[in-house]
């Protein structure tokens, strides 16, 4: 049996399957997230008439199955092997995804042929038309890992979005690391299945204050490996508040910011949950409008 490819620094994106078998979503509860939150939050924007986009959003349309073209236009940013990007295809929304994982996106072209997957970088896309809606899963965001990083990523985003348009992102929340160590206790150990080889990753998590970044360090093993595979990554911790700021300076209004529930949250996403505004669980998910322009809203007046 071919043994896994290890071509990068990530073991679980050059193996797209063994990426989805550590991180299934039989349900589909991520592509419902951002279904369900469009649904919830979305104002029509000039790719309609006002009247036909009301209509839309006010009886439940948006992300049901209908005619190729009757959903949403989505820019699934970060979309990985593509399972959310096509799920949403399959609905009837309007889809392309981006990726800088040539692997990843070779697997989700095979397996979801009606979506337009490209290759772009996540601060430098560029791509033909406007979207209704960008979405940014699964801590995609937090790989920008500096302020420069992160305004480039969201000013190609307010490029991108129609006028109204929605931007939506998980990830994880910084402001879960203040004072709480849940995570950073200790190694992980986790054995998943694939293509009847078990394999088990040890992963370790700590902070480095002074750039900001969750740092992990993943150690795999399998039968057939000679030696310890170790691969490090890291993730920008992102805080409320800072998230906030940056987007107001990017041209979007916040019209969300909940810790759950979510796609990753236990318990899981539901259409018509409550969104928990305390701020202080392990997930931070965002939905903000795309401003006509970039200009900053005026601050509140000083009080008396």
């Amino acid at each position: 049996m071919t043994g896994p490819t290890v071509a990068t620094a990530n073991l679980l994106t050059d193996n797209p399957e063994l990426y989805e078998a550590q991180f299934p979503d039989p349900d589909h509860l991520a592509a419902g997230f951002v279904a369900d939150l469009v649904t919830r939050f979305a104002a029509p924007t000039d790719s309609e008439p006002t009247a036909a986009g009301v209509a839309r959003v006010a009886s439940g349309r948006t992300g049901a199955a209908g005619p190729a073209g009757v959903g949403w236009r989505l820019l699934d940013a970060g979309c990985g092997t593509g399972r959310d990007a096509g799920h949403l295809a399959g609905r009837g929304w309007t889809v392309t995804g981006i990726d800088t994982s040539a692997r990843m996106l070779a697997h989700a072209r095979a397996r979801h042929p009606g979506v337009d997957f490209v290759q772009a970088d996540l601060r430098s896309f560029a791509l033909p038309g406007r979207f209704d809606v960008v979405s940014c899963l699964d801590s995609a965001l937090l790989y920008c890992h500096t302020n420069a990083d992160l305004v480039a990523f969201l000013e190609r985003c307010h490029t991108q979005l129609a006028p109204g348009g929605l931007l939506v992102t998980e990830s994880r929340n910084g402001a879960f690391f203040l004072g709480n160590t849940e995570l950073l206790d200790g190694v992980r150990t986790r054995t998943v299945l694939w293509r009847g080889t078990p394999y088990t990753s040890h992963t370790l998590l700590w902070i480095d204050h002074a750039e900001q970044l969750l740092r992990r360090r993943r150690t795999w093993t399998w039968p057939e490996c000679a030696d310890p595979l170790v691969q490090t990554s890291a993730w920008r911790l992102l805080f409320p508040m800072e998230l906030r700021h940056l987007l107001e300076t990017t041209g979007f209004e916040v019209l969300a910011l909940f810790d759950h529930p979510g796609p990753r949250t236990d318990p899981p996403w539901r259409a018509d949950a409550a969104l928990g505004t305390d701020l202080r669980g392990d997930r931070l998910h965002l939905v903000a409008r795309r401003r006509a322009d970039r200009t900053r809203p005026d601050p509140p007046p000083d009080l008396p």
